[in-house]
């Protein structure tokens, strides 16, 4: 995986950590319809990354065989 790939997959994680906590913001101002809209990005974001970040195990275990 490329340093461009690696830095995509960080990003990833950055956004979903994010998500998260403006989720946690607006659900602690009592905004929970915009806190659910939120925490949903912030799942669909861990997925991606989680997704991501497993491939990039696969790939570097390969390469170190």
């Amino acid at each position: 995986m490329t340093q461009i790939e690696l830095d995509d997959v960080a990003d990833l994680h950055n956004q979903a950590a994010y998500a998260h906590t403006a989720a946690a913001h607006q659900h602690s101002t009592g905004d929970h319809a915009s806190a659910q809209a939120l925490a949903r990005t912030a799942l669909e974001r861990s997925v991606e990354a989680a997704r991501c970040s497993e491939q990039v195990v696969r790939e570097t275990s390969q390469t170190q065989v």
